[in-house]
């Protein structure tokens, strides 16, 4: 590892770089990325430029919610569908229109 390579690693850390968990695919260094460009403190290589998708915490929570009422809007369906007795389709139905309001909501 020469001091040029610290050096520029170092830099990029002060000023907002991360480490990544993969190391280089060349010499299985450790790798710091900013801005898509990634630099390995070990060889110098630069084997990849990729976009950073980065999710804030309300959208991840976002997502999983989606993803749980998606669940709970399939197995409502399923439950609908059996169901012979004619209140509780109805009280299915209200929380089926439940559900698909809230989804609505957060997706705005």
């Amino acid at each position: 590892m020469s001091k040029e390579l610290t050096k520029k690693a170092a830099d990029m850390l002060l000023n907002g770089a991360t480490l990544l968990s993969e190391p280089c695919p060349y010499c299985s260094g450790v790798r710091v990325m900013k801005e898509g460009h990634a630099l390995c403190i070990k060889c110098g290589s630069e084997p990849e430029k990729r976009e950073i998708q980065i999710k804030d915490k309300q959208q991840a929570t976002k997502s999983t919610l989606e993803i749980t009422l998606g669940k709970k809007l399939s197995e409502l369906s399923k439950e609908l569908e059996q169901e012979t007795n004619h209140e509780k389709q109805q009280d299915i139905l209200r929380s089926i229109n439940s559900i698909i309001e809230t989804i609505k909501k957060i997706e705005k």
